[in-house]
């Protein structure tokens, strides 16, 4: 029945042009929260170039060295993961990552205090804690302040923060471990963090949430815990797109945490060579990657939005041969030169998982989304990658001395292929399932 000034059925609420953030204010917003990502991964990654003089001084094994770089670090963070998210799918996410990054800054200049290696351990949990908030509340911010046409490029810029991290850890941390030690490296990287964190509560905003989607603005609702893991749950592409990526993600940090080791043990350089050369080979190629990576995606999900899946899937598989050929090759020329194709295929898988799980969760979900995506890939990847590295290298080194690096990494790596597998086979259902969210 229908009769003047009756509409038979509610209109869903229409996104005005001059509503929202402006762009100009919203890539300020990415820019800032890629430095804090940067962070994140630079109190991760400073360990790895400390392995060598951490061990001579503190005495510890490489299977211990392996723990500290991952499961003293991913258990927290991933148990942590999921009630930050859910706190940041309700209330405010600029909150949450400014106290988010004091704690990790604060226990990573922590470190340099420590005296025993359960000390240590210690601040890696700190570091974990403190990091558990900081990655699903950005995605979610990201993706109220950029359109679905543009979503998967601004995942790409904030995946910059991942080489950039990568890079400023071997880099700074090699010259600084050169000139006053392992200890004031600690405290150098992780202070200028609270600072940073102070301008990104004073300057960022929370935008309405879902304002970009179909369905309209959504106001924060609480829905229940089982509720929001049963609806994602229920889409196959993302449990494909979890498992998948989680593999991928085994591989990729089990290479990337020993990668330094690899070139120190089996090619003879120091930390400072390591850093300055390696540092930027993976930063520089990896980072092209992301953003070639985010652009081409975005372009082809316009027409087709399995390439979300596609795309991972196919940069997981293809930097694979180069990944290999970085730790069997038998000069550091040589390694360099597969680590730029490595990096540049390699580079172009997560941004786009990223992008996938915000598309298959309805925006009041989609900090919980990210961080179900996030747990599962810090779970599988720096949960068990650097643990299986140190403990392979402790198994193989009576056999094959300094070279079992290598072959530990060949290993873990060759992995990966079967997380390409999954992600290409999430697919098939991808856009079915991103229909039945309402995205």
């Amino acid at each position: 029945m229908t009769g003047e000034g009756f509409d038979p059925a509610p209109r869903p609420p229409v996104r005005e042009e001059n509503e929202g953030p402006s762009a100009r204010y919203s890539y300020y917003v990415l820019a800032l929260l890629t430095i804090m990502y940067t962070f994140n991964y630079l109190d991760r990654y400073v360990l790895t170039i400390l392995v060598v003089p951490i061990q001579a001084e503190l005495g510890l094994s490489d299977t211990t060295m392996g723990f500290l770089m991952g499961p003293a670090f991913a258990i927290f963070y991933t148990a942590l993961g999921i009630p930050i998210a859910r706190l940041a799918d309700t209330h405010s996410r600029r909150m949450i990552l400014s106290v988010s990054f004091v704690l990790w800054s604060v226990m990573t200049a922590l470190a340099g205090l420590a005296r025993t290696g359960l000390e240590l351990t210690a601040t890696r949990i700190g570091v974990g804690i403190g990091e558990a908030g900081g990655t699903a509340p950005a995605h979610s911010l990201i993706s109220d302040y950029f359109p679905p046409e543009r979503r998967t490029l601004g995942f790409g810029v904030f995946q910059q923060g991942v080489y950039l991290g990568q890079m400023l850890g071997l880099m700074v941390g090699a010259v600084l471990v050169a000139q006053v030690g392992w200890r004031m490296t600690f405290l150098i990287v992780g202070l200028p963090g609270v600072v940073l964190a102070l301008v990104l509560y004073l300057t960022v905003k929370d935008p309405v949430r879902g304002a970009f989607d179909s369905a309209g603005p959504e106001e924060a609702q609480n829905s229940p815990l089982g509720e929001v893991f049963a609806h994602l749950w229920r889409r196959p592409s993302f449990r494909f797109l979890m498992i998948g990526s989680g593999i991928a993600s085994f591989a990729g940090t089990g290479f990337g945490f020993w990668l330094p080791v690899l070139f120190e043990r089996a090619h003879g350089m120091t930390p400072m060579e390591v850093g300055l050369q390696l540092g930027p080979t993976m930063a520089i190629s990896g980072s092209l990657g992301a953003i070639g990576a985010g652009l081409l995606t975005d372009r082809l999900a316009r027409r087709d939005r399995r390439w979300l899946m596609w795309i991972p899937g196919a940069s997981v598989l293809t930097s694979l041969p180069f990944l290999i050929g970085v730790c069997v090759a038998p000069t550091a020329t040589g390694a360099l030169f597969y680590a730029i194709p490595s990096g540049l295929l390699g580079g172009g898988w997560a941004p786009a998982a990223y992008a996938a799980a915000q598309a298959l969760a309805p925006p009041r979900m989609r900090a919980l989304g990210a961080s179900l995506l996030i747990l599962c890939i810090t779970l599988l990847g720096m949960g068990a990658g650097p643990q299986a590295v140190g403990i392979l290298n402790d198994v193989l080194s009576p056999n094959f001395g300094e070279d079992a690096v290598r072959y530990s990494m060949v290993i873990v790596i060759s992995s990966c292929a079967i997380g390409a597998l999954l992600l290409l086979w999430g697919s098939r259902t991808f856009e079915r399932d991103c229909r039945a969210s309402q995205v």
